[in-house]
């Protein structure tokens, strides 16, 4: 049976798509079928692992909005094992288009229920809102991944974020769990990022992954090589990060089974 992650944060350029790119790959490369869903219209998961988003004739767009069926709109990537269902600059349009569609929180849902089996895990990576297409990636997931970045304000919006889970709990898919909450672009000479560390552990415990995301050269360059970064550079700190982070979730996948 598959895992569905979704990787969510309303606040903007906390490391989601790096996340979603990087996670997915280090899972791949840990011999787990996966595939990554870009639900982003900025589409950066998509062009990050090697695939022009113009070029990309059947997208989640597609799925969601015109019942396109999800089994053959994957695209295979650099890394073996790692598909991609890819995304465009129209799903920006996604969001009314839904709107009067019947069991609209529940189309991503439903579309996943074809290509699940064939994956260990499914991830999604979200857009920076709470808007109808997260809804439907939160009600088909079976937990949540929320990046917190390491400044002065990455617990701010956090609360709307975990209401939102809330209320998807309450109507739409009672068992949705927090897989954890992930600490990027961790500066370990800063005292302010210690700080937001030990804060994450004072209120979300065990919920806080072991493994934090550090900034990283070698990590920011691999988008624009259309590359993971376990790829790019396998011996950088952001390679090594993911890889660690990856083996977190299987060892705690595996403990729950």
């Amino acid at each position: 049976m598959s895992k569905i992650i979704a990787i969510a944060n309303q606040k903007g350029g906390v490391g989601k798509t790096t996340t979603a790119i990087n996670l997915a790959a280090s899972l791949a490369t840990q011999g787990k079928k996966v595939l990554l869903i870009d639900a982003d219209p900025q589409a950066n998961a998509t062009s990050g692992l090697g695939v022009d988003p113009k070029n990309v004739v059947s997208s989640i767009y597609e799925c969601l909005v015109d019942d396109y069926p999800m089994k053959g709109t994957q695209i295979s990537t650099v890394v073996k094992g790692l598909d991609i269902i890819g995304s465009r600059i129209d799903l920006v349009g996604a969001e009314l288009e839904l709107i009067n569609k019947e069991n609209r929180e529940r189309i991503l849902q439903q579309q996943l229920s074809t290509v699940r089996n064939d994956y260990d895990f499914v991830l999604i990576d979200c857009s920076p809102s709470l808007g109808l297409i997260t809804v439907n990636a939160l009600t088909a997931a079976n937990s949540v991944i929320i990046p917190v970045q390491a400044e002065y304000f990455a617990l701010e919006g956090i609360s709307k974020l975990l209401n939102t889970i809330r209320i998807i709990k309450s109507k739409l898919n009672p068992t949705l769990e927090i897989e954890g909450f992930l600490l990027t672009m961790y500066d370990a000479r800063l005292r302010l990022a210690n700080q937001i560390y030990e804060d994450l552990k004072t209120h979300f415990g065990e919920m806080v992954f072991n493994t934090v995301i550090p900034r990283n050269i070698r990590l920011s360059e691999a988008p624009s090589h259309g590359l993971p970064v376990i790829l790019y550079d396998a011996e950088s700190r952001g390679a090594t990060s993911h890889m660690q982070l990856a083996k977190e979730i299987i060892i705690k996948n595996r403990r729950k089974q």
